[in-house]
């Protein structure tokens, strides 16, 4: 049996109308000057106003950072620490998405420890202790509110860099799910295959143990349960909920058994042709599961059970990965996002760069198979 070593550090709050007692929770916290870091698309829905006069009312000082975007840059770090060190803040508060909250953590580590977030480039590097901070997504999908990494890119060469220490986790992760349903569905879309993907990955990665297969199986019944349900009724609260579990979930897991060859090689097509996140690992997903299955299959078998019992037990072990592919597959279609390169009017002539690329990512040293050049160019050809 894997050996595994987790203190859980996040206090999960959950519940429709949670987000209304952030003043209580930042007050636990002891912080009286609280800023609060989100991105445009956040203020135009509201939940900045909403969060900041709750906080105004209970005496707080607010100061506020939305200058970023998706996949947030060291430079917009850069400019986040520049707005906390003249607020000077004793509380952070992330709200939004993963960039929102990923944004928060990496000013964290540079605000409080100095430097730049290079320095924090890999796992352990902050030099003290951090601000506390409180997670407050606003969609269900990276589970950033549960882990103690951020996911920031480097300005110039697009490179992802994780940053990770327990020192950064969140202390408080508030999970409104009234807070997501303003979101679009384009986002409901991406953000759940993410999410989904988080699930799936972890599952079957070299660092699995007991805790972090009791999260993913559970982050996956509660995601392949409720994406379809959310697609058709973005108003359903309940599935809603079971979103943000599932993704909150699905991050606790990431934070014991990491990520795989999906995501590995996934980042590529990010940083080289600007492919959303969800988009990209989406389109990687179906290939990736066929080949693991390969060795794996007894793994997806269980997954499969988890959502369709009856189903698997009509199928040989040896087919439950070719299943469990179509039906991502499916999910990643329904959710109106693209199943090939061509699609995204990516030439397979990049193939040999993505290849290079990808064998350079951390994730995909976790996948179950190892990778190497003939493998990972495979994946890229499936999905050509």
């Amino acid at each position: 049996m894997a050996s595994f070593d987790i203190q859980p550090r996040t206090r999960l709050v959950f519940g429709p109308g949670s987000s209304d007692k952030i003043a209580e929770l930042a007050g636990s916290l002891g912080g009286r000057r609280v800023m609060v870091v989100s991105d445009a698309g956040i203020v135009d829905a509201g939940h900045f106003d909403r969060v900041a006069s709750h906080l105004r009312s209970a005496g707080f000082e607010v100061g506020s950072f939305h200058d970023f975007a998706e996949n947030p840059t060291s430079t917009m770090v850069d400019a986040g620490v520049a707005a906390a060190a003249d607020f000077q803040p004793d509380l952070l508060i992330g709200l939004g998405g993963g960039s929102s909250l990923d944004c928060c953590k990496g000013m964290n580590f540079v605000f409080s420890c100095g430097g730049s977030i290079h320095d924090y480039h890999g796992v352990g590097k902050a030099t003290t202790d951090l601000l506390p901070m409180i997670a407050v997504p606003t969609t269900a999908g990276t589970g950033s509110e549960t882990q103690s990494f951020a996911l920031i890119s480097d300005a110039k060469t697009h490179v992802k860099m994780a940053c990770g220490d327990p020192r950064a986790a969140c202390r408080i992760a508030v999970l409104d799910p009234e807070l997501t349903l303003t979101m679009p569905q384009s986002v409901t879309s991406l953000t759940g295959i993410d999410a989904i993907s988080h699930a799936l990955e972890t599952y079957v990665t070299r660092r699995r143990n007991a805790i972090s297969i009791t999260y993913s199986r559970r982050a996956f019944g509660l995601l392949a349960s409720s994406f379809a349900r959310v697609l058709a009724s973005p108003e359903d609260v309940e599935a809603r909920g079971n979103m943000q579990l599932g993704a909150s979930l699905a991050g606790m897991a990431i934070e014991t058994s990491m990520l795989g060859a999906a995501h590995a090689t996934a980042n590529p097509l990010t940083a080289r042709h600007n492919i959303v996140h969800g988009q990209a690992v989406g389109l990687m997903l179906p290939a990736v599961i066929r080949f693991n299955g390969t060795q794996h299959a007894d793994w997806y078998m269980e997954l499969l059970r988890e959502i369709d019992p009856e189903t698997a037990s009509k199928l040989r072990t040896q087919d439950a990965p070719d299943h469990l592919a179509d039906v991502v597959q499916e999910w990643v279609q329904s959710a109106g996002l693209a199943t090939s390169l061509d699609e995204l009017s990516i030439p397979s002539s990049d193939i040999g760069l993505f290849v290079e690329d990808a064998l350079q990512q951390w994730t995909g040293t976790f996948n179950p198979i190892a990778l190497d050049e003939d493998t990972t160019r495979a994946l890229y050809r499936e999905v050509a």
